[in-house]
């Protein structure tokens, strides 16, 4: 397995398939680099180096109890991205991973990064206050480290209708994304899921999408059930200072593999603009 290992000895595992220019994908809470397999797949015939990794604690690498946060996930990533001397790279993030790849562009991006893709994203905020009135009550997070904690096994296969949309009236349920999801899941440690949903739920990106001078591409679900995209999408299109947004009426939080064929598109329109 590929792996580099970061200052405070933790291992992270990645994926760094094809040559041309880097696309960086960043996963969602608790998965892995093998959630973006659709688009490492249709963006490498496409000509392009497409790279992913594992967050600390998740998939494959060290399954750390430290580090857990956002200011620690975006120094991994560049440790690696220097490792690997990316440059001029997009960086898409999914969901948790939305607010890695903001974070890092805002503080390591510099010179490097030359777009961001924000798809189903936790940005710029999700948690209630009085500042955000329709966020996520603290209740909702509460309710998600208590079933990380205590049942994750059973919680980690039922959160697998919301994420995909299955518990709508005629979905096509996949009973194969749903055991990738779990077995993701599974894979990577408690201590740093746990941890990693306040990471995901209380950090605010406000100011790393205000700072950001490439262009970000927005991409969010109108169905989506895990990352509500009024408290998140239309919040932060207007943060971001050259900014597009598409929102996709009916869609899941995991459209990226329910529907990879429209989100691919979209993808590729953007960075080839």
């Amino acid at each position: 397995m590929s792996t580099i290992t970061v200052k405070d000895g933790t291992e992270i595992y990645y994926k760094d398939l094809g040559t041309g220019q880097p696309i960086f994908f960043h996963h969602g809470w608790p998965l892995s680099a093998d959630d973006w397999d659709a688009q490492i797949m249709f963006f490498l015939e496409q000509g392009y180096r497409v790279i992913a990794h594992d967050r600390r604690g998740h998939g494959r690498s060290t399954q750390t109890y430290i580090g857990n946060e956002m200011d620690t996930y975006a120094a991994d990533v560049d440790e690696l991205t220097t490792f690997l001397g990316l440059k001029d790279a997009i960086h898409v993030g999914h969901s948790t991973g939305g607010g890695e790849a903001i974070h890092y562009a805002a503080k390591y991006g510099k010179g490097k990064v030359s777009k961001v893709v924000l798809i189903s994203a936790v940005t710029p905020y999700m948690i209630v206050d009085e500042n955000n009135p329709n966020g996520v009550p603290l209740a909702v997070f509460d309710d998600i480290r208590f079933n990380t904690a205590n049942n994750r096994q059973q919680f980690y296969h039922d959160i697998t209708f919301p994420f995909y949309g299955y518990n709508r009236e005629g979905a096509d349920i996949k009973k194969g994304i749903q055991d990738n999801w779990w077995r993701q899941g599974m894979a990577g440690g408690i201590k740093a899921h746990y941890d990693c949903i306040k990471a995901f739920s209380e950090t605010n990106f406000t100011e790393d999408l205000k700072s950001v001078d490439v262009p970000v591409l927005i991409l969010h679900g109108e169905d989506d059930q895990i990352v509500p995209y009024a408290t998140t999408a239309l919040r932060a299109i207007d943060l971001v200072k050259n900014g597009k947004i598409i929102t996709y009426p009916g869609l899941p939080h995991g459209m990226p593999t329910t529907h990879a064929a429209t989100v691919n598109a979209d993808l590729l329109a953007f960075i080839k603009s």
